[in-house]
């Protein structure tokens, strides 16, 4: 199978690099175009902020990782990539990294989840351009059923390895579900915004956003349906809240022991948790001592994420598992494209031999003798080719080594002249 692909990511290149080859959607079609005017009959093109990487079955058995790094590099020009920035892939080894992405067992957190509706969307947008031919199509089935095992038959995508999911995982553990709290991120930057977004995944009833540039905290809110408030008197309203993650660059404490005190004694002392995932830290780690105050900073969620982080590692072999049985399933069919045909012209020719034979001598026979010939004829036929169609059906279950499959159906065929088949009408040779 001549697919052939390029990678670069986080294991080849740093971010600004990694970055000066990022393609958007709109891009990522643009490129599909020149692609398929180019290079490529069919294929994917992958690329997310860790990413860039394009798969495909090339319009001409010559083309070279170069050339399609190039192609790349003339859509994206970045006078820093090098050579040694790409991963190289084809045939069977192609296949298998795309698998490894989908599952997981590639991306720079593992087992993230992220990648593998990444890889979906990147599918989407393939199929919508066209360049998801019957091959690609094949590829992505398997390495989505690939994914797709690895998150429900192995604990690959167990546990939080962010501090931020951290803080959300184990505000969720503690209320057992949020479906009736309210929260309040303290900072808009990235760190809360990913944090808000968990929230509202994991269905938080209301949420609150406040940060020190009122437009950050707009935008933030108007993304997530989420309210807004002063950045100014935010602490007056740390009673209405059970669960407060705070996430700024403030270079001295914004919530002391005293503020949360005082926001208890409103609550009646109803249960509430700080997250303070800031450096240096945002909330007053003294507050933990404040009953019925369930306080984290970012040592003890960094404690979690390595454990999470761990256990997820010990998961990877049976991960590798399930992408080597899902690549040899996959070339499995492969093979079978192969040997299919040929069973069909095996037998096709046997069964022509068999008409032409019948024809010619069936009016030796009378009526009912006829009808007889073309039974027991086509059991010799069926018989003769029992045991050849076994063998080539063997080779289209061949897993391992697609060329040996190739080979050994090749044999076949030519033990039984399939391919060369007189063409109807010169059965005998030319004499004239």
């Amino acid at each position: 199978m001549k697919l052939i692909a390029i990678s670069i990511n986080h294991k080849t290149a740093p971010v600004e690099l990694r970055e000066s080859v990022f393609l958007n959607e709109d891009e990522v079609r643009s490129f599909i175009q020149s692609s398929k005017e180019n290079l490529l009959k069919e294929g994917l093109v992958l690329s997310t902020c860790n990413r860039t990487e394009i798969f495909g079955i090339p319009t001409n058995s010559e083309l070279t990782h170069s050339q399609l790094q190039n192609l790349l590099l003339n859509f994206k020009p970045s006078q820093n990539i090098q050579e040694d920035h790409f991963q190289k892939f084809v045939s069977r080894d192609a296949v298998k990294h795309l698998f490894n992405v989908a599952s997981g067992v590639d991306s720079l957190l593992i087992g993230d989840n992220q990648i593998f509706r990444q890889v979906k969307d990147s599918f989407q947008i393939a199929e919508e351009t066209n360049f998801a031919g019957y091959l690609m199509r094949r590829v992505f089935d398997y390495a989505i059923r690939a994914g797709k095992r690895a998150i429900s038959e192995t604990g690959i995508s167990d546990g939080a390895v962010t501090v931020s999911y951290a803080a959300v995982q184990l505000t969720e553990k503690i209320f057992s579900n949020l479906n009736r709290k309210s929260a309040l991120v303290i900072g808009a930057g990235e760190t809360g915004e990913i944090a808000a977004k968990h929230l509202i995944d994991k269905g938080i009833a209301h949420l609150t956003v406040t940060n020190r540039t009122l437009e950050k905290a707009e935008k933030l809110a108007d993304a997530l349906q989420a309210k807004i408030i002063p950045f100014a008197g935010f602490k007056d309203s740390l009673h209405k809240f059970d669960i407060i993650i705070s996430a700024t660059a403030s270079p001295e404490v914004l919530i002391r022991k005293d503020d949360v005190e005082k926001a208890m004694r409103k609550r009646n002392y109803d249960l509430m948790v700080l997250m303070d995932i800031a450096i240096p830290r945002d909330i007053d780690p003294e507050t933990k001592k404040i009953d019925y105050v369930f306080y984290h900073d970012m040592d003890s969620l960094n404690i979690i994420v390595e454990q999470n982080l761990a256990k997820r590692k010990s998961e990877i072999p049976k991960v590798e598992k399930i992408i080597e049985e899902e690549l040899n399933n996959f070339f499995e069919w492969y093979n079978s494209l192969q040997a299919a045909p040929a069973i069909k012209e095996l037998h096709d020719l046997f069964e022509e031999i068999r008409a032409d034979e019948v024809e010619k001598n069936k009016n030796r026979f009378n009526a009912q003798d006829q009808e007889k010939l073309e039974i027991v004829t086509k059991r010799i036929i069926n018989k003769l080719l029992h045991q050849p169609t076994i063998e080539l059906r063997k080779a289209g279950d061949s897993s391992t080594h697609p060329d040996e499959a190739v080979a050994k159906i090749g044999i076949i065929k030519e033990l039984f002249g399939i391919n060369k088949k007189p063409k109807q009408g010169n059965s005998e040779p030319d004499k004239s």
